[in-house]
């Protein structure tokens, strides 16, 4: 039984800095995890040197569409999936739902699918699936293809409703949830968002009291914050418990609204996500999406038409621009990039924070925040 101690750096252990500390992993757990014990470690059977760079909980990314260059949506198999997940390993996520946008019921049902065989063959990082529609507004839908939406009708809550393996997270336009398919949905485990919405203040307030706990991407693709009309944007400001999502790339939200988001509702229930499209970890300048063109350029993807078409972004670079945009700490952004999407997903028992017993998830950053090395259950991947 290999143990491998982890020292001379700056670990953010138990969401503390530690400069002298050792953490010390043994079959893919942390079994030691001591504050002030520099110089330790001796007795493991491989020793990391840090190089004094910072030791951080590797990041969970709940909205993944593509890595590698590989879509999801094109690719809904195991080898797309594990193309995906290798992909966004390099920048430090240690635990992602891959993510189908608008699709076919088929294509909804590999995706499930294959997220059930890609856990069991031990997929380094894939811990369940987001399908963010088709139940989506067509006035809010973005890029999603308006030919795939539909109403959530009996077939597609028992193909959700179905025992799976991970984590399943389905985003609804909460203006066509009825709470007899929400309570059914949240019975089976299912993690109910709300996104790609017109809805009125009132109509997601009551999703809420559904049992809708996230927001999909807050202030894009959703009803704006009007002093008379507060829209959903106003419904999630003001609500304290829901995790609301933020896409920090500079193009999605501009970085005043995200300061004003932050200082309105507890900073400990938003969750930094990549939206990230196929272009992450591959040179890839265009794509195609449904059919059209998507184009890479100045960091980010859009349509011909100009439409943002998800995101160029992986979540070290969310992190760091998460502290540089809105003036975060690098321990407020790392826990938005670790601790809360693991709350949000009712894995904090098991990933999140470097503490005993967790998960040996952990991304090395340099002093300019940029990943070093990866490791998912205490192997590196990176």
């Amino acid at each position: 039984m290999m143990k491998i101690a982890f020292v001379n750096g700056d670990v953010y252990l138990n969401r503390e800095w530690s400069r002298d500390a050792v953490v010390s992993v043994e079959q893919g757990r942390i079994v030691q995890a001591h504050a002030g014990v520099s110089g330790r470690g001796a007795e493991a059977d491989e020793v990391v040197d840090l190089e004094g760079g910072l030791l951080v909980p590797g990041f969970i990314d709940v909205q993944v569409n593509g890595g590698g260059g590989v879509l999801l949506n094109d690719a809904p198999t195991r080898q797309g999936i594990a193309t995906i997940a290798s992909a966004h390993a390099r920048f430090g996520t240690t635990a992602l739902l891959p993510t189908l946008i608008s699709a076919t019921p088929e294509v909804i049902a590999r995706g499930l699918d294959a997220t059930d065989e890609a856990i069991a063959m031990g997929v380094p990082g894939c811990i369940g699936i987001h399908v963010e529609g088709p139940v989506l507004n067509a006035k809010r839908r973005g890029i999603h293809s308006e030919s795939h939406l539909r109403k959530l009708d009996d077939e597609m809550v028992d193909l959700l409703v179905r025992p799976r393996a991970g984590k399943v997270l389905f985003t609804i336009a909460p203006e066509y949830l009825h709470a007899d398919q929400a309570k059914a949905l949240i019975d089976a485990g299912v993690v109910l968002a709300m996104g790609h919405s017109d809805a009125d203040y009132e109509t997601a307030r009551a999703a809420f009291d559904m049992g809708v706990t996230g927001v999909t991407h807050l202030f894009n693709a959703m009803s704006g914050l009007h002093h008379r009309n507060p829209g959903m944007v106003g419904a999630a400001l003001e609500n304290r418990s829901a995790w609301c999502g933020l896409i920090v790339d500079g193009y999605h939200v501009h970085p005043a609204a995200m300061r004003v988001a932050m200082a309105s509702r507890p900073l400990d229930r938003f969750v930094l996500v990549t939206d990230a499209m196929s272009c992450v970890g591959s040179d890839q300048t265009s794509f195609e999406l449904d059919g059209r063109e998507i184009i890479v350029a100045d960091g980010r993807c859009v349509g011909a038409d100009g439409t943002l078409a998800g995101a160029s972004l992986d979540m070290a670079a969310a992190v760091r621009n998460a502290v540089e945009m809105t003036g975060l700490s690098v321990a407020q952004a790392v826990d938005m990039a670790s601790v809360q999407p693991a709350e949000f997903l009712g894995l904090a028992s098991e990933r999140g924070v470097i503490a005993l017993g967790r998960s040996a998830d952990f991304v090395r950053l340099d002093r300019a925040m940029a990943p070093q090395a990866t490791w998912i259950a205490g192997e590196r991947v990176f």
